[in-house]
């Protein structure tokens, strides 16, 4: 798409105006200039009441040298139009206040010095995350407005001020729809507000926005309103490290007071050029301007010294992931893999079907809770279930996930129109699951309608390796379905390799059938070629199939196996019930080598446990090593016969409080000194968990068990510690942590 805006901002730094509303504030109007007293306030009805007023809104910021201009339209769209009635003028409006823009940028323009008009798009005042208006209603008054804006001469769509994840996205696609109807391209420039509590309106943090608003192919990323530049630093901090497209700053004059009755903005014009000089020069800002609060003289200054400086170089490190409205998660976890919680899917969770069932929608909430408690790192939701209306049912359980799951969900379904309904309700960045070739690619197969989704909603998805052939059982067929599917995603559907999440499909271990028993190794070489030849893309697992049809106690000590052997293969992700994976250090070893038997199909001489006997059936050994077990957790280990001190340290290991207390009572009694139990032998587990959550052995929930456990053994010994009146200090340390972190 040629755009001369966005070859401006290649060229050099571009300078936005300032605050439309501070400068009708300031004149003084009256009832008569908006229309009468019903319309009093409305400053988008000024386009046709008093043209005059906005056209020297225009050039008095032309005059001091600013590129862009915005439109008198931060409000004309229906629902904040409608509380003057004006909602049926909405196109009109718009239309006069681009016109009036417009022609004041043609007066000002010159063959070396363009003037652009940005259309302004306000967020309204209603937020579709919390249910006060739908995403397909907003969407469509943005769509009314952004067709005005066009027909009246913009050169960009400016998505200003927006604190709602959600009702950005319906601006963004309204502004699609708009220029695809009318058959005309411009810029979107997509700008979001931080408030004084350092995230979005419902808690979103700037990490989560971006990787939200990236996939949605906006031209221009940035910051306006809410603060001024000193409170925006951080977040711009961020966006320059990660943002792949330009950035904007658009502050307010500060932090607003009142004063003699009027609300007042203390940052002076060269407090905003100090600020915004080292925006561009230490972040890469490449656009500027002001908000709230700034005049002629902030951006006179602004545009007499900004132009010139040059942008800091950056070398933006993109993160591929997926966020809840709260906050990003990476796909790549550093030591582990993605854990994606499969409690709440009514197809493999009969509670969660129940529950759907009897409309009982607070246990539907409790259980995505808890596998959030239990370790996953995104949920998966499934409401597809013969008989029921999937729509009305997902319209329940995504309305409700998405602000009250603090991690990103993946939409589990075969129904198209399922899926968009969990869409229109979810703000940041979900996940499909899934599409395949079955049926082929031709419009209207899931395959089509699945990809559109994802490019219009900024969603990843998920791609299963089955073709017009079948199911791929072998690594090479799965490798070539999955270069089908990522071809087609690419070039067709402009979607990027980190969009797309290969599944390579776990097949069961446990029919013994002859066809069946390489399942698991072909399943291993083929995330090992998907990842080796589809550079970019990432792949997951539905982990539970590989031991379908064993016992449970079989089944967790399996599938915690071969987790752990998918992860050495480069699996990133796996679909599981995240509290049921066992760390390898808690499987007895003839559990794990019967299992790893199993997966490699081991047969005869060749198993581990074979013992010499060419009969050896791996297989034939899981089932008699389970025969008489329930649960893995009945198989412990006897430690009558270790001292105190070796059952404290793997108590440590283990992460298990109950009978802790008597331990630590039984090492006093021996005559341990409370801080020789600590150094000597709680710390001693504490780096053995270490090692095994380094080296893949332990998952995090785990470690963070046996944290706990070491933070209860403390809190209990503190009571005995002997304490000093001397001042023993060496100084002071500070230790950090990020916010949200797990040490957080």
């Amino acid at each position: 798409m040629p755009s001369p805006f966005l070859d401006l901002i290649a060229e050099r730094v571009v300078v936005y105006d300032g605050a439309f509303g501070t400068y009708v504030q300031g004149l003084d109007l009256t009832a008569d200039d908006f229309g009468g007293e019903d319309l009093e306030g409305c400053n988008e009805i000024l386009a046709v009441t008093r043209p005059d007023v906005i056209a020297g809104l225009h050039e008095s910021y032309f005059a001091v040298g600013c590129d862009v201009t915005e439109t008198a339209t931060f409000g004309a769209f229906a629902t904040p139009l409608a509380e003057y009635g004006l909602a049926e003028r909405t196109h009109e409006l718009n239309v006069a206040a681009a016109r009036l823009a417009r022609d004041v940028a043609s007066d000002f323009a010159t063959d070396g010095s363009p003037r652009f008009v940005a259309g302004s798009i306000g967020p309204g005042t209603k937020m579709p995350t919390l249910g006060h208006i739908t995403y397909a209603e907003l969407r469509d008054q943005y769509e009314v407005q952004a067709r005005g804006l066009l027909e009246g001469g913009v050169d960009l769509f400016l998505i200003e001020t927006q604190y709602d994840l959600l009702g950005l996205k319906a601006a963004v696609n309204g502004c699609k729809r708009a220029m695809a109807a009318v058959g005309t391209q411009v810029p979107i420039q997509a700008q979001v507000t931080i408030e004084m509590t350092g995230t979005m309106l419902p808690g979103t943090e700037i990490g989560a926005a971006l990787a939200a608003i990236d996939p949605l192919g906006v031209d221009v990323i940035g910051l306006n309103c809410a603060t001024g530049p000193g409170e925006m630093s951080e977040h711009l901090r961020y966006l320059s490290q990660h943002s792949r497209m330009p950035i904007s700053a658009l502050p307010n004059a500060g932090l607003p007071s009142v004063v003699d009755g009027a609300m007042h903005y203390d940052l002076t014009p060269e407090g905003l050029l100090e600020a915004q000089s080292r925006f561009i020069t230490d972040f890469g800002v490449q656009v500027v301007g002001g908000c709230c609060g700034t005049g002629a003289e902030h951006i006179r200054l602004l545009a007499e010294h900004c132009k010139d400086l040059t942008p800091a170089a950056r070398t933006p490190e993109h993160v591929p992931g997926a966020t809840s409205v709260y906050s990003f998660t990476p796909f790549e976890q550093d030591l582990s893999v993605l854990i994606i919680g499969e409690r709440t899917n009514a197809n493999g969770s009969k509670a969660f079907r129940e529950a759907m069932i009897e409309s009982d929608w607070d246990t539907t909430v409790k259980m995505a809770k808890d596998q959030v408690a239990g370790g996953a790192h995104v949920i998966d939701v499934c409401v597809d279930y013969v008989g029921r209306d999937g729509n009305a049912d997902m319209h329940e359980v995504a309305s409700r996930f998405s602000t009250q799951s603090t991690v990103p969900l993946m939409i589990d379904s075969t129904e198209p129109d399922v899926v968009e309904t969990a869409l229109q309700h979810l703000g940041g960045r979900a996940i499909l699951n899934s599409v395949n070739l079955e049926d082929g690619d031709a419009p209207g197969t899931r395959l089509d309608r699945f990809l559109s989704l994802a490019k219009e909603y900024g969603a990843a998805v998920v791609c299963t390796c089955i073709d017009t052939e079948g199911q791929a059982r072998d690594a090479e067929w799965k490798l070539r379905a999955a270069r089908a599917i990522h071809d087609i995603a690419v070039e067709r559907y402009g979607l990027e390799p980190s969009d797309l999440i290969f599944d390579p499909l776990a097949l069961t271990l446990g029919t013994g059938l002859e066809e069946s028993r390489r399942d698991g190794i072909e399943t291993l070489e083929g995330i090992k070629l998907i990842k080796e030849h589809l550079p970019g893309v990432h792949t997951t697992l539905g982990l539970s199939n590989i031991s379908f049809g064993l016992k449970p106690a079989a089944r967790h000590v399996l599938n915690s196996v071969y987790l752990h052997e998918c992860q050495v293969a480069g699996l990133d992700s796996a679909i599981v019930h995240a509290g049921r994976i066992l760390p390898l250090s808690r499987i007895p070893d003839e559990q794990r080598d019967a299992c790893m038997d199993l997966v490699y199909d081991r047969r005869g001489t060749e198993g581990a446990l074979s013992g010499g006997d060419p009969d050896y059936d791996p297989l034939t050994k899981v089932l008699e090593l389970f025969e008489d077990v329930e649960s893995v957790e009945h198989v412990k280990e006897d430690r009558s016969d270790w001292t105190v001190e070796e059952r404290l340290k793997q108590r440590i290991i283990d992460g298990e409080r109950n009978g802790l207390v008597d331990e630590l009572e039984e090492a006093r009694s021996a005559g341990i000194a409370p801080l020789d139990i600590i150094n000597d032998h709680l710390l001693a587990g504490m780096k053995v968990v270490g090692e095994l959550f380094g080296s893949g052995e332990m998952q995090l929930p785990f470690v963070l068990q046996s944290a706990e456990t070491m933070k209860a053994a403390v809190a209990h010994l503190e009571q005995y510690m002997e304490k000093t009146e001397e001042d023993t200090s060496k100084g002071r340390i500070v230790l950090a942590t990020v916010k949200g972190d797990v040490h957080d």
